[in-house]
């Protein structure tokens, strides 16, 4: 498959929450991120609908729509969704990138790691949800070996 996805986890984006230690020092990941992840799983398998995953790196953007605060009034409600304020509050944009790389990994990509360019933004929208757009990237990976002519390896 050598052509972009486009998928959307619907509902309001869950950022990557940090991981949590027991009384026991086992490490879990809190039960939020991992139902957003979840999701994101399955809209993930319904964007691919049965196509092996990219196997060659890709671009990555991804579009963070967020809902306006309910205590913000209609006079700063409106210019928020014209994209003249943009939302400057915790979560940062990597903890969003992060649950949604983790969400669409070995579904549509084969690895996150082939992710070589990312580009992300956050804005307010009348409908929360998170938009990845995967398209792959005519580029070479540093694992790949060159290969010579026959006639330079006979020598």
């Amino acid at each position: 498959m050598n052509s972009a996805v486009t998928i959307v986890i619907g509902g309001e984006p869950i950022a990557k929450g940090r991981p949590r230690m027991t009384r026991r020092g086992f490490a879990y990941t809190p039960a939020a991120t991992r139902k957003y992840e979840a999701r994101g799983r399955l809209a993930a398998q319904l964007a691919m609908n049965g196509p092996a995953p990219i196997a060659v790196p890709v671009r990555a953007e991804i579009t963070i729509d967020l809902p306006v605060p309910t205590s913000w009034s209609v006079k700063r409600h409106d210019p928020a969704l014209r994209s003249n304020i943009r939302p400057t509050t915790k979560p940062d944009c990597g903890n969003f990138i992060k649950s949604a790389l983790d969400a669409i990994n070995g579904i549509v990509i084969a690895d996150d790691n082939l992710v070589i360019e990312v580009a992300a933004i956050k804005q307010y929208a009348p409908v929360p949800q998170l938009t990845i757009a995967i398209a792959p990237l005519a580029a070479l990976t540093a694992q790949r070996e060159i290969t010579r002519p026959a006639e330079e390896s006979a020598a």
